[in-house]
């Protein structure tokens, strides 16, 4: 050994990496004592210690936990990388061994003195050392790579220890291997170690050169071309050459490196980036392979819109854009209250339910702007493939992602308003059940990482506020309705079809067709007209219409006389522009009848009315049924003939009539099937009507299930049946004395202009309905039997009853 520094030096103790004499490698110094050390040798002479730990996962500083040799390294460049850490690139001079530690405090520092090199080989031919200098030469050439420099580096060698500190850095060698090399003073030893390490690493790359040339002959032009492009890159970021070339390429990394995806997502781009780099821009995969890159950056994976929280807001925007519809008013505004208390709480998932034009899909819109979100549609009627919602998987030609990342990329945003419209629609077919599908992106617990097929990387939609609609519950599978809250939109009153024509269709349509509203008025009487006589819905959707037929002949009259002022709509102006009426108001013309009962039903788009026609004809006492009714309201038909038969002597009705005649039970518009349990009462009504021969009054409706003791169950939907009568004319209702409590979600102008009466029994509703009726009229007979009166009563199609 030399002489000793008298200087301690700046030490950094390394844990992986392990430097031999002549290495230069980039270290990360992140730690403060080795930024401290590294600031220190600069402001000197620029030279640290550099020294192995004894073991790599110890924290340890004290001499025991580090090497007894290590180097001595020149500070070649220093580079700030951000606030705490600096890449520091060092080469390795000389061996030194560590002495006594001069300071651990703020930094690292040693003394060292130098390790002279022992047993150095004689230079002479064919000795170890020209052996080595003849291997490590040919390894170099077979290598390939950076040759000229290399091999002059290698003829300016002349000591054989540096010889063989030259040849470890040319092959790979483990942590404790290169220890042990930096710890041998013997040249000798060192090249004895080194030499048959450096000859199985050649005899490795002459078989992979054999493999290669072989698999070369035996590739297509095109496979060949994508290893020689592959290769060219390879070289190219080696050399800092990469050649962009390929304008779509660059920007898309330029895209790659602007944008905050996250780490999995970044990753995923840089690797297809990697590959589309190296393949022809003309292969099949290079479009497919860029698409996907495209469709990653695309998505708006930071990008979220900040809640407007302003409860008045809110409100003021829901009103302004929806007349009624409380319930969901009410709803979003506890949403939103919510959400000002608690940021951090994922937004509930509203399924509204409801007839068609009652304003699902537009409530949706108006929830966003209230909201400050952007909004976006999935339309999902007839959906029968599970790929339209997972996306479907990259290896099918014309892959793409599901509608739901789909419709994220379109909404900008990773928070906004996503109204899956119609989810009651959708459909299971042999490509998968998209309903089950739905749980995941539905489910609050999981959906924060969904997994979309097509980007194969996690897609958090736990920030989406989803808002389904549908016109029924029952096609909607339970476990999804299960993880949706169910609001349900019943049709609209007169009153408020004709403050939303007021305040929302009118104006709309005129300045859709071209008419200026300050001089095109309709009347309120017209309008009343229209919803009469013209429409019969729950929604406003035909009401719109109608309203755009007003439109366009009014157009037609300013577009045709040039002195056009402007117009003025009447209720007398209505036939002229839209023909005849299409509906009565009136149940039918005001005469009572005899079989023939008005019952009340639901349907998927509102309540209607359902006629009850009940014939007697002489017979043996039979019972037929017929209007395409299931199963349910034909055991509602067989349940009350069994009650009527068996309630004859208090009904006034002769056994012997019953015995005698067969009874016919038809339910008009038989090309629309019929089911349920609620027209039992009508069915009722209308045999006890045909075999007294009592009228039964044509402005009573009525509804509910029946046993075979006499009582009226309750039944469901009774706010659209009960909107469906207002709408028919009806002037009373009957409805189960237990529905009394669905009372309060009537509005207060249909409860007032209706006479509500509630029955127990269905001798309750016979007394309501049957004009004379005494209840127990033991042994009146019937008068003879006649033609039941006013036959021919129009109907409204139904398709439940």
């Amino acid at each position: 050994m030399t002489s000793a520094i008298e200087t301690p030096l700046p030490l950094l103790p390394l844990r992986h990496v392990v430097l031999l004499p002549g290495d230069a490698v980039p270290l990360d110094v992140g730690s403060a004592p080795a930024r401290a050390a590294v600031d220190t040798a600069l402001e000197r002479d620029g030279r640290l210690l550099l020294v192995p730990r004894s073991d790599p996962t110890s924290d340890d500083v004290s001499k025991q936990a580090l090497g007894r040799i290590g180097v001595e390294a020149e500070i070649l460049q220093a580079t700030p990388v951000g606030r705490e850490r600096t890449m520091v690139l060092v080469r390795a001079t000389r061996r030194m061994a560590l002495g006594d530690l001069a300071q651990t405090e703020p930094y690292l520092a040693a003394f060292a003195e130098p390790v002279a090199d022992t047993d150095v080989p004689a230079p002479e031919p064919g000795g170890l050392t020209a052996h080595m200098t003849d291997r490590v030469r040919e390894l170099i050439q077979t290598e390939g790579e950076d040759v000229d420099r290399l091999l002059a580096r290698l003829a300016e060698i002349e000591n054989p220890g540096e010889l063989a500190d030259f040849a470890a850095g040319r092959i790979e060698l483990s942590r404790d291997q290169r220890v042990a090399l930096l710890e041998q003073p013997s040249v000798t030893a060192r090249l004895t170690t080194l030499l048959p390490l450096v000859e199985r690493r050649l005899e490795v790359l002459r078989r992979t050169a054999d493999i290669r040339a072989e698999l070369e002959q035996a590739m297509s032009p095109q496979e060949r071309e994508a290893l020689l492009r592959a290769r060219k890159r390879a070289i190219e970021e080696e050399l800092g050459e990469v050649d962009d070339a390929d304008p779509e390429v660059a920007e898309l990394e330029q895209r790659l490196a602007a944008s905050a995806l996250p780490e999995e997502a970044a990753e995923a781009a840089r690797r297809q980036l990697r590959r589309l780099r190296d393949m022809p821009i003309g292969s099949p995969e290079y479009a497919t392979t860029k698409t996907y890159v495209e469709r990653l950056l695309a998505l708006p994976w930071s990008e979220e819109t900040e809640d407007q929280v302003d409860v008045a807001r809110a409100r003021q925007i829901l009103d302004e854009d929806h007349y009624g519809l409380d319930d969901v008013k009410r709803r979003v505004i506890e949403f939103i209250a919510v959400r000002k208390l608690a940021p951090a709480r994922s937004g509930p998932i509203l399924c509204l339910v409801g007839p068609p034009g009652v304003g699902k899909t537009s409530l949706g819109r108006s929830i966003a702007r209230a909201l400050g979100r952007n909004y976006v549609r999935v339309a999902l009627g007839g959906v029968q493939d599970e790929a339209e919602i997972r996306g479907h998987r990259r290896t099918y030609v014309g892959a793409l992602p599901g509608r739901i990342v789909a419709a994220l990329e379109r909404a900008g945003s990773m928070n906004p308003v996503m109204v899956l419209d119609e989810i009651d629609k959708l459909g299971q077919g042999v490509r998968g059940d998209p309903a089950a599908a739905l749980l995941e992106v539905l489910d609050p617990e999981q959906n924060d990482a969904f997994v979309d097929h097509y980007i194969e990387v996690p897609v958090d939609l736990s920030k989406v506020l989803f808002l389904a609609t549908a016109n029924q519950t029952d096609t909607i599978p339970a476990p999804l309705r299960d993880r949706m809250e169910v609001i349900h939109l019943p049709g609209y009153t007169e009153a408020e079809k004709c403050e939303i024509a007021r305040r929302h269709l009118v104006p709309r349509q005129l300045a859709e067709h071209g008419l200026d509203p300050a001089t095109v008025t309709i009347d309120d009487d017209a309008i009343v007209d229209i919803i009469r006589h013209y429409t019969r819905e729950a929604g406003v959707r035909n009401l719109e219409r109608e309203i755009g037929a007003v439109a366009r002949h009014v157009a037609v009259r300013a577009a045709s006389d040039p002195e056009f002022a402007g117009a003025h709509i009447t209720a007398s102006d209505i036939p002229e522009i839209l023909g005849p009426p299409r509906f009565s108001s009136e149940l039918a013309v005001a005469a009572d009848a005899v079989g023939v009962a008005t019952g009340l039903s639901w349907t998927p788009v509102g309540g209607e009315i359902l006629f009850v026609e009940a014939r007697l004809m002489p017979g043996r006492g039979r019972l037929r049924v017929t209007g395409r009714l299931g199963d349910v309201m034909e055991e509602s038909v067989r349940a009350a003939h069994a009650w009527v038969r068996s309630r004859a002597d208090q009904l006034g009705i002769d056994p012997d009539r019953i015995a005698t005649s067969d009874v016919h039970v038809h339910v008009p518009a038989g090309a629309v099937r019929k089911d349920g349990p609620s027209a039992g009462v009508a069915i009722a009504t209308a045999l006890v009507s045909a075999y007294t021969n009592t009228p039964v009054r044509h402005d009573v409706a009525m509804t509910g299930e029946i046993t075979l003791r006499g009582l009226v169950l309750p039944v469901g939907g009774i706010k659209e049946k009960v909107l469906a009568a207002h709408r028919a004319g009806v002037r009373t209702v009957v409805l189960p004395e237990r529905n009394r409590k669905d009372l309060r979600d009537i509005p207060a102008d249909v409860r007032d202009a209706l006479d509500i009466r509630f029955a127990r029994r269905i001798d309750d509703v016979l007394a309501v309905a049957l004009r004379g009726y005494g209840g127990r009229a033991k042994g009146r007979r019937p008068a003879a039997s006649g033609a039941p009166r006013n036959e021919n009563v129009p109907v409204a199609p139904v398709i439940a009853a």
